[in-house]
């Protein structure tokens, strides 16, 4: 995994992505967007390491692993960590990149994710509070910081809870979308998610295969018809 040196916080990164042989799904396809299905495993965009050169981009683009024909002009307005699964948006041109670009920034897309916890969360729903700074000590992890950090808000309903082991399955609603958000907010309230490897306690990160977060839901205006579109994704946990 990526490390920092302590003392000249010179960063080196040397993880290589495994192998994901699960295919990206395309959810909804017009000359302008597509929304599609990342699965768990598969990089946003790929990374500087060759070896690391399998991404969602990458498939778009050269049309590879299941997308056929390319999309040659796709761009990512958002990403998912590598672990995370579920819905994403793409620009196919210019002014259509450029539009959701703009929606993005001004935080008017509205997402939802589904995440399993570790342990039974007391309540119902819920509004978690608490900056998220960056610290090249601490690459590839965020922390919370009052002082220093970013405002960070999400937002929790809890949707069951299921026992032996105790977990909780909630959808959360990120207000802000800063890295790593939904996991270190996890962590805060003592409830990581499971699989999670950078945000854990001493049990969550062997509870699952692979990181139980999951985008299901996305509310973004289409940027030609100026529509409002809702395009959704099950939840595969």
């Amino acid at each position: 995994m990526p490390e920092a040196t302590s003392s000249s916080h010179v960063i080196t990164d040397d993880f290589i992505a495994p192998a994901c042989d699960e295919p990206i799904e395309i959810l909804y396809q017009d000359d302008a967007i597509l929304l599609i299905s990342k699965p768990s495993g598969l990089l946003s965009l790929s990374g500087k390491n060759p070896l690391n050169r399998d991404s969602v981009h990458y498939r778009l683009v050269h049309g590879q692993a299941g997308i056929t024909p390319p999309f040659p002009e796709a761009k990512l307005p958002h990403r998912l960590d590598f672990g995370t699964s579920g819905i994403m948006i793409v620009g196919l041109n210019a002014a259509s990149s450029k539009h959701l670009n703009r929606q993005f920034q001004a935080g008017s897309v509205k997402k939802h994710y589904v995440a399993m916890l570790e342990g039974s969360v007391a309540a119902d729903q819920g509004n978690i509070q608490a900056a998220i700074a960056k610290d090249k000590t601490l690459f590839p992890r965020v922390k919370i910081c009052q002082s220093t950090g970013k405002a960070a808000v999400s937002e929790y309903t809890v949707l069951e809870r299921l026992a032996a082991p105790a977990r909780t399955l909630v959808r959360y609603t990120p207000l802000t979308g800063r890295t790593h958000q939904l996991r270190i907010h996890s962590h805060n309230i003592g409830h990581p998610i499971l699989g999670c490897d950078l945000y854990k306690s001493e049990t969550s990160e062997h509870m699952a295969k692979r990181l139980l977060l999951h985008a299901s839901d996305l509310f973004v205006e289409h940027p030609v018809s100026g529509e409002q579109l809702h395009g959704q994704c099950p939840c595969p946990f």
